[in-house]
């Protein structure tokens, strides 16, 4: 009896190395960062996975972790909704191209408002962020949103407590719409937050948001519609009061200049157009430009090819922006011109 008990956890931890062989194997490429493109990340690494056998284990742990990952060299490649700067993509031999786009919003949780029906503007956000307006019956908030009952209570700020692509975003935009928001905070993808409580990623910025009543804090667009979040209207640089929409981060998207900004790294915050939602970003990956690994280089970006080319309504679906297909040409020229394995020889 003890015999055959000994026997039966034997093949019982046999199989669970082999499953966890199994796992480790697939998982053969890696990458690390943005919490804002994850959603789409993962839908289409499982679709990739079932396509083509190869998979991928990325991160979701921010945009300033993924960058530091990837300088690294712990990740086959990292991710950032901050594009980094021509002289910091050179002083560390990487190369950066965008590979999504999408929308941050600002959500709340109040009794009695749904979702969509609360308008702000981005200086009113930028105050309650510096802790200038600390109640909901503020009335700088009741002049915007007549007839729609708020209850009054204390505003509890919630913010990312990692290094963000998210906050770099939303810090922009309070910075181009708030001098002094601009002067106080500033962008970045970590800053020092004058009121609040923390939550990291996305997810736990989400989460907090869910828990305390009379919260405001602000997510990924996707974040918010999985999470059925009650997000917020925003006013935008002409003047419109928008709802998030697919064709709003588009007409957002529609002028930007990715060739003339070095390593693609235009930012679409408070873009002109009436359209325009305000807080439109891209989300950006980093590889180095020598691939001391050829094999798992040519893999990460046969990923992005495939994702390029069939990982659209996947996107759509999830409320993001896939990029426009002469955008596309010119990431994969990047790639021919940037990407060399040890002996100088293109990998794509």
């Amino acid at each position: 009896m003890r015999l055959k008990q000994l026997f039966s956890s034997l093949v019982v931890g046999a199989a669970a190395v082999m499953a966890f062989s199994s796992v480790a194997h697939a998982a053969d490429m890696t990458g690390a960062g943005a919490t804002f493109p994850y959603p789409i990340y993962a839908k289409w690494a499982e679709a990739y996975k079932a396509s083509t056998g190869n998979g991928l284990n990325y991160q979701s742990v921010g945009s300033g972790a993924g960058i530091k990952q990837i300088k690294a060299k712990t990740v086959d490649f990292g991710a950032s909704d901050m594009p980094l700067k021509a002289e910091d993509l050179d002083a560390e031999g990487l190369m950066q191209f965008p590979a999504i786009m999408g929308g941050v919003v600002t959500v709340v949780n109040l009794d009695g408002v749904t979702p969509g029906q609360m308008k702000l503007t981005g200086p009113v956000v930028a105050d309650i962020y510096l802790g200038k307006i600390t109640n909901w019956n503020a009335p700088e908030i009741a002049a915007l949103n007549p007839g729609v009952k708020i209850p009054a209570g204390e505003i509890t700020v919630v913010h990312r407590a990692d290094g963000s692509g998210t906050s770099f975003l939303f810090t922009d935009y309070l910075s181009k719409v708030s001098p002094g928001f601009k002067t106080q905070i500033g962008a970045g993808t970590a800053v020092k937050w004058v009121v609040g409580v923390g939550g990291k990623g996305n997810e736990g910025v989400a989460a907090n948001v869910q828990r305390i009543k009379g919260s405001i804090g602000y997510v990924e667009w996707a974040f918010a519609k999985k999470n059925k979040m009650s997000h917020t209207q925003l006013k935008n640089k002409d003047g419109n009061y928008l709802q998030p929409d697919d064709d709003f981060f588009k007409a957002a998207a529609a002028n930007a200049e990715w060739t003339k900004t070095p390593g693609f790294g235009v930012v679409l915050t408070d873009q002109a157009g009436k359209n325009s939602w305000p807080i439109t970003g891209v989300s950006f990956i980093l590889m180095h430009k020598a691939q001391a690994d050829a094999a798992k280089g040519k893999e990460v970006i046969k990923f992005f090819d495939w994702a390029f080319k069939n990982g659209g309504p996947a996107a759509v679906e999830l409320d993001y922006v896939p990029l426009p297909a002469a955008v596309v040409k010119q990431v994969q020229d990047a790639w021919k011109a940037n990407l060399k394995d040890t002996a100088g020889k293109a990998i794509y």
